[in-house]
């Protein structure tokens, strides 16, 4: 069976930037390999074109360009909060505020967004909240080990449910 829309695809794969030859970012291997439910929508979509058609056994190995991976670094996603909101009982955790360090906090609609911590003045904190790979050209390379049809369960929840049943 070939790797197509609504197959779910187990694969492995090595993360790296900017080419084959780059610094490894995430590592998948057979132990914990990676389940999907191809073309549902939560994936890179250039990602998934690049796998599309492949069987078990085939290797794969591209790279994507920031642009159609997580996009350039935005100014914008960059703001100076003040250093109350990391108040916990009138107190801040000095170990939080260490440049560097990723927070997860909070957006206007309660989303939770993870912010680096680029700065720390006097009485604000400067804050990234660009993805971590912004402005990275990523490269993947893998092996597809396994293409099956899905449950019902798994088209109408949207997501594969691995071998030990549902998990979130």
């Amino acid at each position: 069976m070939k790797v197509s829309k609504n197959t779910v695809v187990t694969l492995t794969y090595t993360l790296r930037k900017e080419n084959a030859d780059g610094d490894i970012i995430q590592k998948v291997d057979e132990t914990r390999p990676f389940v999907h439910l191809f073309g549902a929508g939560t994936l890179l979509p250039a990602f998934e074109e690049n796998l599309d058609g492949l069987e078990p056994g085939d290797d794969f190995a591209f790279g994507i360009i920031a642009d159609e991976a997580y996009g350039n670094p935005n100014e914008e996603a960059i703001i100076e909060l003040d250093k109350k909101i990391f108040e916990i009982d009138g107190k801040i955790d000095d170990g939080m505020l260490t440049i560097g360090n990723m927070i997860t906090m909070q957006d206007q609609q309660g989303n939770p967004l993870d912010g680096k911590v680029v700065a720390v003045k006097d009485e604000s904190v400067i804050m990234d909240f660009n993805h971590p790979l912004a402005g990275e050209n990523l490269h993947f390379s893998g092996k597809i080990i396994d293409v099956r049809e899905p449950s019902e369960d798994e088209l109408s929840h949207g997501h594969a449910h691995g071998p030990e049943g549902h998990h979130h």
